[in-house]
């Protein structure tokens, strides 16, 4: 009886070891995809020339254009900021740098305001055309006038000739009638003083 139940025990055991061998859940391994390609490397270094602001400059302006007169300022640079230079003006005042925010970003700095803290090659570009004024400015005639005082018209005073004026002449061959020769009175006066001269030499001998 005992052995009976110790063959059914060990028959129960092995049918439910295969039974959990069977129906147990397999588990397979899932690998990762692998890039095939190769990624390229984002590096926040810019290429080509740099620029940067001097270091005893506030801020210094930037422009549309290569001109301080024929285009706008658009934005500002502050002091030792840097920015990747891509051209210079024809006339090399102004250097074209990149500059976010604005169209194209581009815009352009004063050659002097700046020093290449990375040299390279600039191309030389043309300037930009300049930008239409949005309006013309037109003066109106009658708001104008109210704020130009009138103006009396005064008559100016009559121009009298002065009388003729009458010059002095004289007669030359009147005055020389009456005039004793000059050479006469040099001789005259010689011989006082040569009489003279030979008073005092007799006196003194």
């Amino acid at each position: 009886m005992f052995r009976l139940f110790r063959f059914s025990c060990v028959v129960l055991l092995i049918v439910g070891v295969i039974a959990f061998a069977l129906y147990a859940p397999s588990y397979t391994s899932v690998l990762a995809q692998q890039p095939t390609g190769s990624v390229p490397t984002v590096t926040g270094t810019p290429q080509g020339p740099i620029v940067k602001v001097y270091s005893d400059l506030d801020q210094v302006k930037v422009y549309s254009g290569p001109s301080l007169y024929q285009y706008p300022a658009i934005g500002v640079l502050l002091a030792e900021q840097e920015a990747p230079a891509l051209g210079i003006s024809e006339d090399s005042q102004y250097i074209e740098i990149y500059y976010p925010g604005v169209p194209d970003s581009v815009a352009w700095v004063y050659a002097p305001y700046v020093t290449f803290k990375k040299i390279g090659n600039l191309r030389v570009l043309p300037a930009p055309p300049t930008p239409t004024p949005a309006s013309t400015p037109t003066i109106n005639p009658t708001l104008a006038a109210a704020f130009i005082p009138p103006e009396t018209p005064t008559r100016l005073p009559t121009f009298t000739a002065p009388a003729p004026l009458a010059a002095a002449t004289f007669d030359d061959n009147a005055a020389a009638g009456n005039r004793i020769p000059t050479g006469l009175l040099i001789l005259g006066f010689g011989f006082i003083g040569a009489l003279g001269t030979l008073i005092s030499f007799l006196r003194g001998r």
